[in-house]
């Protein structure tokens, strides 16, 4: 049997057992379903069935963001989730395979998840089915629309169901509460976005007098190039939608493409400089030692900082607050 032909097989397998636990109404089957739910499940998403006790009853019957239909033969315990694990590590949960670049996968949550096989994305492309499907995941999530236009949820849904999100670090408190409604960990998310908000504040208050009336640039450096960190997510919505920072003009704009010739109409106060793994170092050094990188205000008064780690490229609860903690380390000394 050759490789294609036993993926189709499995594919098959796999859409036919989730019909028979989403179709068979009363019987034993459907109830046997219904007895794995997670005790811990506190919500559901619209259109959902609901016990009488107010829990996730299964089979769950939902849409997701994008309109698709998505049903939940039983409690999900085996997540695939790329670009997603930071969410699933705030609310306790381990994913069954995580995301890797090729060459490693984000590095800050790996004293959560050492343990979790990883999955490469290499080039920025997903995994074949057959490399998903071997870690029988039971549910799938999927954090822009992106993969509906590229064809890899059609691919994907035949796996597990799989849920579709239109950007999940457009709006990060939606996320991590349909996550955690999925998980039926609704409690746990609540948690997890309290925690989170008094971590915001607190910084806040430390920063207030430090960066009232300032403005923030970040720029990303890699094999590519040299780059703005725009302020719709990641690190760049830490700064200025949570932390207080004003937005620089120049950012806000539209190209994200920095060059020296631009440099000097950059309106930044700070400066926070990441180079990508490493594979930045040219253009770093071009930046860095150029004479109008040095006759900036922002250099001159020492407000330039070079930051490392990976959540400062993620986007997720606790990505945003190791970002934070950075920032208050190095400008509330």
């Amino acid at each position: 049997m050759t490789k294609k032909t036993s993926l189709a097989l499995m594919l098959t397998t796999t859409m036919l057992v989730a019909g028979l636990a989403a179709g068979c109404g009363n019987n034993a089957s459907n109830e046997s379903v219904t007895q794995k739910v997670d005790s811990s499940a506190t919500g559901s998403a619209e259109g959902s069935a609901k016990s009488s006790s107010d829990q996730p009853a299964y089979p769950r019957i939902l849409k997701d963001e994008m309109g698709n239909e998505v049903t939940l033969p039983a409690a999900p315990t085996k997540i695939f989730a790329p670009n997603l694990e930071d969410t699933l590590v705030a609310l306790g949960v381990a994913p069954v395979v995580q995301w890797s670049t090729g060459s490693r996968p984000k590095m800050y949550l790996q004293d959560k998840l050492k343990d979790v096989p990883s999955i490469t994305f290499a080039g920025g492309l997903p995994p074949e089915p057959e490399a998903v499907m071997a870690h029988e995941p039971d549910l799938i999530l999927l954090h822009n629309a992106n993969h509906i236009e590229s064809g890899v949820y059609d691919k994907y849904k035949m796996i597990a169901p799989t849920y579709v999100f239109k950007q999940a670090n457009a709006d990060l408190e939606s996320s991590v509460r349909v996550v955690g409604d999925l998980l039926g960990k609704s409690a746990e998310a609540e948690e997890a976005l309290q925690k989170y908000k008094e971590h915001v504040d607190s910084a806040k208050k430390v920063l207030a007098s430090h960066i009232q009336g300032k403005k923030a640039a970040i720029i990303r450096f890699n094999g590519r190039g040299m780059f703005f960190i725009k302020y719709d997510f990641f690190s760049g919505y830490v700064l200025t939608n949570e932390i207080g920072f004003l937005p620089s003009q120049v950012v806000s704009g539209g190209d994200i493409n920095l060059s020296l010739e631009s440099l000097p109409d950059l309106d930044a106060d700070y400066i926070f400089l990441i180079n990508d793994a490493g594979t930045g170092d040219a253009f770093e050094k071009d930046l860095t030692e150029s004479p109008v990188w040095k006759s900036m205000e922002a250099v001159k008064n020492g407000r330039t900082f070079k930051v490392e780690g990976d959540h400062w490229l993620s986007g997720g609860l606790i990505a945003h607050m190791k970002v934070i903690d950075d920032v208050k380390g190095l400008i509330a000394k």
